[in-house]
């Protein structure tokens, strides 16, 4: 049993070799599960029921700082259970909505606005999940059960988009949009639709962050547009065309007919 500043760690199976140095860039690959921390103990998101598990990079200032305190104790293959207090867990709601998100290929940054989290949970009224709603009208304790799978050094690693500065994000667009042409030519649709999608993610985090209409938003807007055509092709060949529907009619709309191509 450790404690910390309102955190209550309690090891259940010990890990392997010595504590990494967790420097900053460093990637924590685990499993989790949140809980509540009633009598129930009421299972609130599970990694392992979603097939993928989590990947946290040291210093980047993950919205839930308090998940970079506990996997910063763990060595590699420990699996451990910590209870937080409530000041550490007062904007999950939010990060697990994101979590949501990119679980089923959604955009993290859905229905956010550019404001903090603690803002955001006084702006919106519904998070569009009953259990997430009902925790961000009474913040309470939460347990985090957690399976250490993976520690990477800084440069072993190849970085996912939302790990990213904003810099990194907009350099690796094109790089991301090649490699999702490569494997179109290849007949890898799914693979390249995927690499679409995460470029067109990329942009679509930096675009939140602009103005509508000035000219930096106009500018991602445009570079969005060729990625998302690209992204309706895939999904025309795999024959989901609501999508396709969805997102073309959008793009006639915006431009009156005269898309760039």
């Amino acid at each position: 049993m450790m404690e910390a500043d309102g955190i209550t760690k309690r090891i259940l199976h010990v890990g392997t070799g010595e504590l990494p140095d967790f420097m900053d860039g460093t990637k924590a690959t685990f499993h989790y599960r949140t809980m509540r921390s009633n009598e129930e103990r009421t299972v609130i998101d599970d990694s392992r029921s979603r097939g993928k598990p989590m990947e946290l990079i040291i210093g980047k200032k993950f919205k839930l700082p308090v998940w970079e305190a506990i996997v910063v104790s763990m060595r590699q293959g420990e699996v451990a259970e910590f209870l937080c207090d409530t000041k550490h867990v007062l904007v999950y709601p939010m990060v697990s909505k994101s979590l949501r998100n990119i679980a089923v290929g959604k955009d993290p940054l859905e229905g956010q606005r550019h404001c903090c989290g603690i803002a955001q949970l006084h702006e919106h009224h519904s998070l569009g999940h009953c259990d997430l709603d009902e925790l961000q009208k009474d913040p309470q304790p939460l347990i985090f059960l957690i399976e250490m799978l993976k520690v990477e050094e800084p440069g072993s690693y190849r970085q996912e988009a939302w790990a990213m500065t904003d810099e990194e994000k907009l350099e690796a667009v094109p790089l991301i949009h090649e490699e999702g042409n490569q494997l179109y030519k290849e007949g890898k649709v799914k693979e390249a639709c995927k690499r679409y999608h995460d470029a067109i993610a990329c942009l679509k985090n930096l675009q939140v962050k602009e103005k509508p209409g000035d000219e930096n938003w106009m500018r991602l807007d445009q570079m969005i547009t060729p990625l998302l055509l690209n992204y309706c092709q895939c999904k025309m060949l795999t024959e989901e065309y609501y999508e396709v529907i969805e997102h073309c009619t959008s793009i006639i709309s915006k431009y009156n007919g005269n898309a760039p191509l």
